[in-house]
C-alpha cells in the first residue's frame, strides 16, 4: 500500500514534465548544434526537433518504469527491477527511436537518412535522454521512500512517548495511596495492633520516598529510620530468615547520603539471596570506626538457585553514578568474597 502511495505521488508529475522535457530539449540541443554561426531560427527548428524526441523518450521510459515498479514493489526485489529497467530500456528506447525518426524522415528527409547509420545513431544518442529519465524518477522514488521512512520514524517516537505518557499517568498516584493507607490504618479493628503498625509502617515507607524526591542528598539519620521501617516490613514477611545489625553512632547520623541509596542496597540483598530456615539472611548496616567516612552495608552470599533473574548491576552502576555526580572524593566500593558481599558508600559532610 506504501508503495502505490509514493508511485502515485511520483507520477502526479505534471509540472515537472512541462518544466523538465523543454529544458532537457534545451540541453540537447546545446550538444548537438553544428560548430560555426548559426540563426535564431536554426536554434529554435533544433529545439522543437530535441522536445519531440525527448517527449517521446521521457513518456515512453516513464510508464516502463512505473510498470516494473508496480509489479516488483518490495525492497528485496530492487535489484531484479532495476536490471529488468536497464535491460527492457534499451529494447524499449530503440523501438522508439525507430518509430520517432521515421515520421521526421517523411517531413525531413534531407535532414534525417532512413539508413541503418542513422538509425544506430539515433539510437545511441537516445541512451542520453532515456539515462536523464529513469534516473530521476528513481532519486524522485527513493526520496519519497525516504520521506516516508522519516515520517513513520517521526510518528512511532511520538507514539512511544504518548504511551510512556499514558502509563505514567495511569501509574497509581503515590500521594492517593498513601493518604488510603492512613486511611485503612483507622479502619482497622484497635484490637489488631500488628495490623496497625504494618500499614502505618508501609505509610511512612511512601512518605520518605515522596520526601526523598527531588533532593540530592538527605541526612543519614533520616535515611537510616526509614531503613529501620522498611526492615520491618520485610522482617514481617521473612521472620527469623532475616537477621538485621545496625551500627551506625551518632556522630556518622548527622552526615548525608543520596536518598534511598542504602535502601537499593537492602533490596538488592533481599531480593538476590536465599533467606530461609536453614539458611538466613544477615544484613550488616554499620559505620565502623576504622573507616568514619564510609556507611558498610553488608550481606551474606548465597544467590538464589530459583526464582527471580540474576541481577543485571544495574543498580549498583546507578548508586556509583549518583555519588560520581555528587562529587565524592572517593568512590563507592564493591567488596564479595565467596560468602559475603558488602558495599561502602561515602559519608558527605553534613550541610552547614
Amino acid at each position: 500500500m506504501a508503495k502505490v502511495q509514493y508511485l502515485g505521488r511520483v507520477m502526479n508529475d505534471r509540472r515537472f514534465l512541462l518544466g523538465g522535457i523543454p529544458l532537457l530539449g534545451l540541453l540537447i540541443t546545446v550538444l548537438t548544434l553544428p560548430t560555426g554561426g548559426y540563426s535564431g531560427r536554426l536554434l529554435f527548428g533544433h529545439w522543437v526537433i530535441s522536445v519531440y524526441f525527448t517527449t517521446g523518450y521521457w513518456l515512453s521510459n516513464r510508464q516502463l518504469w512505473a510498470g516494473l515498479l508496480r509489479r516488483l514493489p518490495r525492497p528485496e526485489q530492487t535489484p531484479r527491477r532495476l536490471w529488468l529497467l536497464a535491460s527492457l530500456a534499451l529494447l524499449l528506447t530503440t523501438l522508439a527511436s525507430v518509430a520517432l525518426f521515421l515520421p521526421m524522415h517523411w517531413l525531413m528527409p534531407r535532414y534525417f537518412e532512413l539508413s541503418w547509420s542513422s538509425l544506430l545513431e539515433q539510437t545511441k544518442f537516445s541512451m542520453v535522454p532515456t539515462a536523464a529519465v529513469l534516473t530521476l524518477y528513481e532519486a524522485m522514488y527513493f526520496f519519497e521512500q525516504w520521506k516516508g521512512n522519516l515520517h513513520r520514524a517521526e510518528q512511532l517516537a511520538r507514539t512511544q512517548t504518548q504511551a510512556q505518557l499514558d502509563a505514567l499517568q495511569s501509574q497509581l498516584d503515590p500521594h492517593f495511596l498513601f493518604n488510603n493507607l492512613n486511611t485503612l490504618a483507622a479502619l482497622i479493628e484497635p484490637e489488631n495492633a500488628p495490623a496497625q503498625q504494618f500499614v502505618e509502617q508501609l505509610a511512612d515507607v511512601y512518605r520518605y520516598v515522596l520526601l526523598a524526591q527531588g533532593q540530592s542528598t538527605v541526612p543519614l539519620a533520616e535515611e537510616m529510620a526509614f531503613i529501620e521501617t522498611y526492615l520491618a516490613l520485610h522482617k514481617t514477611r521473612f521472620r527469623d530468615n532475616l537477621v538485621v545489625d545496625i551500627d551506625v553512632p551518632p556522630a556518622a547520623l548527622a552526615r548525608r547520603v543520596a536518598p534511598l541509596s542504602v535502601q537499593l542496597l537492602v533490596e538488592n540483598a533481599l531480593k538476590h539471596n536465599e533467606a530461609s530456615r536453614q539458611h538466613p539472611l544477615h544484613l550488616r548496616i554499620a559505620a565502623p570506626a576504622d573507616a568514619p567516612d564510609f556507611l558498610l552495608v553488608e550481606n551474606t552470599l548465597r544467590p538464589r538457585t530459583a526464582g527471580l533473574a540474576p541481577g543485571t548491576g544495574t543498580g549498583l552502576a546507578n548508586v556509583r553514578r549518583r555519588y560520581e555526580l555528587l562529587g565524592v572524593a572517593v568512590p563507592v566500593e564493591i567488596q564479595e568474597t565467596p560468602d559475603k558481599f558488602a558495599v561502602k558508600l561515602p559519608l558527605l559532610p553534613p550541610s552547614p
